[in-house]
Order: structure tokens, then sequence, then C-alpha cells
């Protein structure tokens, strides 16, 4: 324990919010129920992704427009957990609501794009405060560790969370067995889906249980003594003078441009991964879960060394490896087929009942995906620590909100552009092929940031 800082139990409680938060970002933003709305519950696969981009657009431009001046309240009147309490009370309702987004029921498809939407800005708002807490907690030397040790153990929970839903849960229509071959428990019906509804109400039921280590251990901001109407009108005019001198932010003003770009590349590309080898290879539920426990096991690997990489050669160069790593992927992922790699190399036609990832392309799109969450990680958790280290003392929340408003504010703009590229060229590689042009732009803007 450093002088002047809490307990260990008390930033290992903090962590424990990651784990508390990513079953939403794992289960239903990525590799569950977004699959489940696109493929099974809205009109068609068109639709449900467009859909679904609107749904995430309407929770960014919501998040976008609130956040930084909530941020500077906060920042004014001082501790964080009551705004958590609040804004994860939204994340466990909206998410709880998706269970009754049957197929079939009358009003399920605006159900589920209200609760997901609720949900999102219930996610991430409580994330932003919980993120504002980070400079109390350890010395300044030691925040790129916090950052991938937190984003690092959320994966973990991510990964526990989606095993357990594909083992216990969720079923294949086909046979009515879930991926450990078993019934699913409860007697969740396959043929309505119930295991893929499922994940809404263990979301939120976990949230609720995870999250009560950090409400209880950790320690607070100290109260201002400001009162919120005061404080109100404070953190108004503490953001409208942030805004006006946005010219002379410099360096974080430069940051938080490079993240709102390349945050909206790595958002399309998580909600369209699932979807892509859906498309191109036919991939079903058990292909698109097992891939996605295996990028969550690269994604914890790769959190946790890139919170020592940030803290020995700093935030800004473990950002622009992971963006270089990303253009790099997409182009992979881009040159292949169903029956070629590398653009023309040809591999013949897949074979129906082969096995799991039998064919070459699937091999190849399976190690770019690995890759991806090799960085991902390193990447959110290195973006987050470099803000501490960029944001001025005392106006953290300020700056995480912005930092939100710089994440959400365009969040619409990614997946849009691919869907419009995918309809436009008939091609689904057209539409990823967008996405490098988010992650180069991003890491053209990183690299002129001076950062400590």
């Amino acid at each position: 324990m450093a002088p002047g800082y809490p307990p260990k139990r008390a930033v290992v409680a903090w962590i424990f919010f990651d784990w508390a938060t990513q079953p939403f970002f794992t289960l239903i933003t990525t590799f569950v129920f977004a699959p489940y709305f696109a493929a099974r519950l809205a009109s068609d696969p068109v639709s449900g992704q467009s859909l679904w981009g609107y749904a995430t657009g309407v929770a960014g431009l919501a998040i976008a427009l609130t956040s930084p001046f909530l941020g500077a309240v906060a920042d004014t009147t001082g501790p964080k957990k009551p705004w958590i309490v609040v804004f994860g009370l939204l994340l466990a309702v909206g998410s709880a609501a998706l269970w009754w987004a049957a197929p079939g029921v009358p009003g399920a498809v605006a159900l589920a794009l209200v609760a997901f939407a609720v949900a999102t800005i219930g996610a991430e708002f409580a994330t932003v405060f919980n993120n504002s807490m980070m400079p109390h907690l350890v010395p300044p030397e030691r925040i790129g560790r916090l950052s991938g040790a937190g984003w690092a153990t959320g994966y973990v929970g991510g990964l526990i969370s989606l095993a357990l839903t594909l083992a216990l849960f969720a079923a294949s229509p086909d046979t009515g067995r879930t991926l450990a071959g078993l019934t699913p428990l409860f007697g969740l019906d396959p043929a309505t889906f119930a295991g893929d509804r499922l994940v809404g109400p263990l979301t939120a039921l976990w949230f609720i249980v995870f999250v009560i280590p950090m409400l209880l251990l950790t320690p607070d901001v100290k109260p201002s003594g400001i009162p919120l109407k005061v404080a109100m009108r404070a953190g108004f005019n503490a953001l409208t003078e942030t805004v006006r001198q946005a010219k002379s932010l410099g360096d974080i003003g430069r940051f938080l441009l490079a993240n709102m770009i390349y945050q909206d590349g790595l958002v399309a590309l998580f909600a369209f991964g699932g979807i892509y080898a859906a498309g191109v290879f036919g991939w079903g539920m058990i292909e698109i879960g097992v891939f996605g426990i295996l990028l969550t096991l690269t994604g914890t690997i790769g959190a946790f060394i890139g919170g020592r990489l940030d803290d020995a050669i700093g935030g800004k160069r473990v950002i622009l490896g992971a963006l270089t790593i990303l253009v790099l992927c997409c182009l992979g992922i881009l040159s292949l087929g169903r029956d070629h790699i590398l653009f023309v190399w040809p591999t013949g036609p897949m074979i129906p009942g082969a096995g799991l990832y039998a064919h070459l392309p699937e091999k190849v799109y399976v190690a770019l995906g690995l890759a991806i969450g090799l960085v991902a990680g390193p990447l959110q958790a290195s973006s987050r620590s470099l803000l501490v280290r960029l944001a001025p003392p005392g106006q953290a929340g300020q700056f995480f909100g912005l930092f939100a408003l710089s994440g959400k504010v365009t969040s619409f703009l990614g997946p849009t552009l691919v869907a419009t590229a995918t309809y436009l060229f008939q091609s689904q590689a057209a539409g990823l092929a967008v996405l490098i042009g988010f992650f180069g732009l991003g890491g053209l803007l990183i690299a002129g940031v001076r950062a400590r």
C-alpha cells in the first residue's frame, strides 16, 4: 500500500467493477444476444443489423450529450458511488427486460431495442464514474497496471459468463443440446431461444452481485459539501469553459479525437465480427460461441501484459502498436473467402460436417480474431490510463465524461459506414474495409500526442 492511498483490498474491490460489467458487453452486445436479435428476432439479418446499429447510436448520442456534464457535476460534489448505483440500476433493469424479447411476441423487437439502449446508457455512465476514481487508488506510476488489471479481470468475467451460457443454457434449436451436450437448465426451450434471452437476466444478476465489493470496500471521494444545485451550475460552467477552450486543450484534445475515431472502429469490429463469420463461413451459435471464448482468453492475456507494458514504455506506444496490429488483422480478414486465403490462394470448397474450424480460411479467421483479442484489451486499458496521465488534477470525472463523449459521440458512424459500404457493394468485405481507415487515422493522431 502506497502512503496516502487505500489498502490493497480496496483496489481489488474496485477492479471487480470491470468483472461485474463485462458480461453486458460479452453476452449482450457481442456474442449472444446481438446475433440472436439480428438472425432470429428481426425480420431479416440485414434489417436486424441496421436496427441494432440505430439503437447503439441513440444510446451513444444520449451518453455523448450528457456524460461530460454529469462528470463535471460529480467532480464538484465529490462522491462517485451514488452515480454508479443509479446507472447500475439502469444497466440491470434494461438487461433483465431482454428476457421478454421472444420470437413471435408482439412488440418484441421494440422492447429489445429500448431495453438494450437503456442498459447501454447505464453501463457506460457507471463506467465513467468508476473510471474517475482511479487517481485516488494508486500512485501515477501504477495507473497503467491498475487499468490493465481491471480490463483483464473484466475479460475473465466475460469469459466465465459466456462459457456458462454456452455450456448450460443456450442450446441449438436443431439438436436441443448445449455446447456441452446437455439439455438446457431450468427447462429452457431452444425453440424460443430461451437460452439466448436468458443472458439478459444473467447479466443483471451478475452485475448486482459482483459490484457489491466495490461499493462496500473501495473508499469514495470525500464530499465537497457543495449542494447539488450549486454543483450542477458549477459543473455546467466548468464544462462550458472546457469546451470553449477545446482548441487550447492541446495533447489531451488530440488524444480525445483519436480515441473517438479508433474506438468507433473497435466497436464496429466487435459488433460485426460474429455477423461477418456467419455470413462468409455460415457459422452458427456453437462456432461463434467457441470463437468468443478463445477471443476473450487472448483478450485477458493481452490486458495483463498490456498494463505492464504501459507502465514500462508508456500508453502511447502501446496504443500505436495495438492499432498497427488491428490494421494488419483487418487486411488479413479481407483476404479471406469461403474458398481462398490471401485474396487469390485457392483452398477448395468448404465440406459440410467436416468439424469445428476444419477449413483453412476458418482457421486463419480464428487466428486473426485471437490477435485482435490480444491487442483490444491493451488498447482500451492504455487509453484509460493515458487519459489519467493527461487530465489536469481534480478534473478526472469531467475528462472521463469527455472520454466517454469521444468514445460515443460518433459511435453510430462506424456501424453505419460498415452497413452502407456492405449495401452499396453487396459485400461484407467492403464493409470491413472501412475499419482500416478508422484505425489508421486514429494512429496518425495518437502519434502526435506528447505524453508523460
